[in-house]
């Protein structure tokens, strides 16, 4: 209804779990990351718990933009099934033939470890996720234990991955289920965003809907945490019906006053902060399932249910009454920006570059340094944690470069030629090309990826760093990469927020320097690796 009069592509604050509207805060990608390591392990179950609202089907289906193509998948939406009926949905999902007119809980058994086998056989990898499955019944629960037993000598040849409000953990506690809680390999609890994030995550979503400029005041953010106790569901219904009165207001911001009265809407009861304690997140959760199923179908389906404009309200602005914020960029010499550029990243590395001195990669060489051309997102520059060189668009178009040197507080540190700019993470969202170049310390006798399996000199580097990092004492010999030197990367990788494939590239090697190294360079203080 307001997208037109904002100018969004399409609704920013929907309750879908729509993964390129994830905001990968630390939390959220601490849980992406135990997923990925549990979906690359040898077998088992994989736990992620969390309050209603707080992203773990959002984070989940980022999962599935990243499994491999030789990976077949059984998604279970609806948990509340009795054992054959779980047994026919897992049927149903990976499209396993079973006899017509037949519900036996042998006939499904049989059918799936046949299925198993087959794909194995063919090098391919058998996931069963299961959503809200605090719903499960400790019978059902135990089943699925037991689908797990079909294994060869170094696997099990299906992988669960269960998603499930906190009483999950309670339940997994029971005696009866004591066999099942021992074969969890990763577990992650996801806890609502913090005050401090509230801010990136509603840029984010607005930016992905298309609009860069800010709707929201900084009290009007303070106020949203308050009145949604950073729940990300919470947080997208009471934004969403904000900008609707916004919308209806004629008014381009939303004020804290008009945050507060639509809350009144979404949680439907007068809200004092000031005089409770007990926020409305809190007692918005505290509703029954089934109570608060049925005031969302209310509110979003019910005929009406939304009121439309008064008549007496004349309908937005025109197309030409537009908003235009003020660009940073305005009076930026831009002059020889990309040599400037390099020349501020050498200088922050304590480096000397000279244009003149051959290409970029070649002066880093001399170094012993790497230079890492990449292209990615703000939460990929925040978790590498390197100061690096953008290539920026200006209000004119023209395309320049500058250095990225610090990140705090959402804001961020560029420095073009001689001038420097500290800016919204929003605004350097809106003309920022997505692409980036950063310095890296080259391992000794570094030729590429280093693999499992590998040998030699930069493996036995390797096993010296992570002897540091885990206070072991280094191998002296057999120094292939495998083993428990593999483990300890992998870990290393879920601790890092990457993904657990046990290959040292870039990426892990830079988070790797920046643990080991408190002289290296990085965008957020405090913050390694």
């Amino acid at each position: 209804m307001y997208n037109d009069y904002f100018g969004f592509k399409e609704a920013p604050f929907s309750i879908a779990p729509d993964p390129q509207f994830l905001y990968m805060s630390d939390r959220h990608r601490e849980a992406l990351a135990h997923l990925l390591y549990g979906f690359q392990s040898d077998g088992g179950f994989v736990l992620l718990t969390g309050e209603v609202g707080t992203g773990k089907t959002t984070v989940c289906r980022c999962l599935l933009e990243q499994v491999p193509e030789n990976s077949d998948i059984a998604f279970v939406l609806n948990p509340k099934l009795t054992v054959t009926e779980l047994l026919e949905t897992i049927c149903d999902e990976l499209r396993i033939e079973t006899p017509q007119g037949v519900c036996s809980i042998k006939v499904f058994i049989d059918a799936i470890n046949r299925f198993l086998l087959a794909t194995h056989s063919k090098g391919r990898k058998t996931v069963l996720i299961i959503d809200e499955a605090q719903n499960l019944s400790v019978s059902v629960l135990e089943q699925i234990r037991l689908l797990t037993n079909l294994e060869t000598n170094k696997q099990k040849l299906l992988q669960v991955i269960m998603l499930g409000q906190p009483e999950l953990k309670q339940i997994l506690e029971q005696p009866e289920l004591r066999q099942l809680a021992q074969r969890i390999t990763a577990r992650y609890h996801l806890e609502p965003l913090a005050k401090s994030e509230i801010k990136a995550y509603v840029c984010h979503r607005l930016a992905v809907a298309g609009v860069e400029r800010p709707l929201f005041s900084v009290a009007t953010l303070d106020k949203l945490y308050q009145l949604t106790g950073g729940v990300p569901r919470l947080l997208n219904l009471l934004c969403d019906r904000a900008l609707l009165a916004a919308y209806v207001r004629e008014v381009q911001t939303v004020s804290p006053a008009l945050l507060v009265e639509a809350s009144r809407e979404v949680f439907g009861r007068q809200l004092n902060p000031q005089r409770s304690a007990f926020p409305a997140w809190k007692w918005l959760l505290s509703l029954s399932a089934a109570g608060f199923g049925i005031a969302l179908l209310a509110f979003f389906f019910w005929p009406g249910s939304i009121p439309p404009p008064s008549q007496a309200v004349r309908l937005p602005v025109s197309q030409n009454q537009t908003v235009t914020p003020s660009r940073w960029d305005e009076q930026l010499d831009i002059t020889n920006s990309g040599e400037l550029a390099y020349q501020k990243l050498f200088e922050v590395w304590g480096r000397n570059y000279q244009a003149d001195q051959g290409a970029a990669r070649d002066q880093a060489a001399r170094y012993g340094l790497g230079i890492a051309k990449k292209s990615g997102s703000l939460g990929r520059l925040r978790q590498l944690n390197s100061p690096a060189v953008l290539q920026l668009q200006n209000s004119q178009g023209e395309e320049f470069y500058a250095t990225l040197t610090r990140l705090s507080d959402g804001m961020a540190t560029l420095v073009v030629g001689s001038q420097q700019r500290v800016i919204p993470l929003a605004d350097l969202a809106g003309c920022w090309l997505g692409e980036f170049s950063l310095l890296w310390q080259l391992p000794p006798h570094y030729t590429g990826s280093v693999r499992p399996g590998d040998s030699g000199n930069v493996v036995k580097w390797l096993d010296r760093q992570m002897a540091v990092l885990n206070d072991r004492n280094p191998r002296e010999e057999d120094f292939i990469f495998d083993g428990q030197l593999l483990e300890e990367v992998k870990q290393f990788q879920v601790d890092a927020g990457l993904e657990p494939d046990g290959v040292v590239g870039i990426y892990t090697l830079i988070l790797l320097n920046i643990r080991l190294n408190p002289l290296q360079p990085t965008l957020v203080t405090g913050l390694k690796g």
